[in-house]
C-alpha cells in the first residue's frame, strides 16, 4: 500500500499513543511473511509500516492505522 519515504497520516481513530491525526513518513516496511518475534505478534494480518513523525520519534503501526496524505 505504502512505500519508502511516503508521507503518511495516523488516522484519527487509532490510540492516542500512535498520534491520531499526526502526519509521518515511511521509513520501514514489514511484511505478513518478514514478521517474526513476540514484538510482531501484537499486529494483525497484514503489512506494518515503521513510520517517522516531525522530531524524529519512529513506531512500528499497522496498515489499517495509516491513511495517504491528501495534498
Amino acid at each position: 500500500m505504502f512505500t519508502y519515504g511516503d508521507i503518511v497520516l495516523v488516522k484519527s481513530e487509532a490510540p492516542a499513543e500512535m498520534r491520531p491525526g499526526q502526519k509521518a513518513w515511511v521509513i520501514g516496511i514489514t511484511t505478513e511473511h518478514e514478521k517474526s518475534g513476540s514484538h510482531f505478534g501484537q499486529f494483525p494480518a497484514g503489512t506494518v509500516y515503521l513510520i517517522e513523525f516531525e522530531g524524529g520519534e519512529a513506531l512500528d503501526i499497522h496498515e489499517s492505522m495509516l491513511e495517504p496524505l491528501e495534498t
